[in-house]
């Protein structure tokens, strides 16, 4: 054999084995990555929540009128209502898909907000009469009621949108985990390079 075709060959085998060998890395990297990927997201998937307190006080009146004219059986209380709320996001319930070989991390559902409202009810100056007593379904009308208007000074205030702050800020660990590694993140069709970018 010529030193001429031992040299081809070799030349060959080299860049043989070359390219194997760094095609293999590469997979490797890309599937090392999209498990770091994976990982990270589930340590983010946790509850964000922001907690409030509201108070209200309301008079509740209930008549029951009668066959003789004028006459009527009533019943009125004056409630006072402090509620605990929360606000809070399960990010356990983002969905993603990876593309592997684009380097993208696509966020395709990010959670809406969960208000839970805990109303502790106080009841003064009850006023009823026999024929017109308070019953559960009065008590049920008055958590209702409170309830609508907590849900009205929820909408209101601050507390949501501060909430969405709070979201923001773990949704930022996706933008930094994708930039460290030389990746791409992606939500509603955007590609995300700052926080503000989130279109929630």
């Amino acid at each position: 054999m010529s030193k001429k075709l031992l040299l081809l060959v070799l030349i060959g085998l080299l860049l043989f084995f070359g390219y194997h060998y760094f095609s293999e890395n590469k997979t490797e990297n890309i599937e090392y990555n999209t498990n770091l990927i994976q990982q990270q997201i589930k340590n983010v998937g946790k509850l964000v929540v922001t907690e409030g307190h509201f108070a209200e006080v309301l008079t509740y009146k209930d008549k029951k009128e009668t066959y003789i004219p004028g006459l009527t059986f009533d019943k009125k209380a004056l409630v006072v209502i402090n509620a605990d709320v929360t606000v809070s996001f399960d990010l356990s319930k983002i969905t993603y898909d990876i593309d592997e070989e684009n380097k993208v991390l696509i966020i395709t559902n990010i959670p809406k907000e969960e208000i839970a409202i805990y109303p502790d009810v106080k009841y003064f100056n009850t006023e009823s009469s026999t024929f017109n007593e308070f019953t559960g379904e009065d008590h049920n009308k008055i958590n209702k009621i409170a309830k609508q208007n907590l849900a009205k000074k929820i909408e209101q205030s601050s507390l949501k949108t501060n909430a969405k702050n709070r979201l923001l800020s773990e949704l930022t660990k996706f933008l930094v985990l994708t930039n460290s590694m030389d990746w791409t993140l992606q939500y509603n069709g955007n590609i995300i390079t700052k926080e503000s970018d989130f279109k929630l």
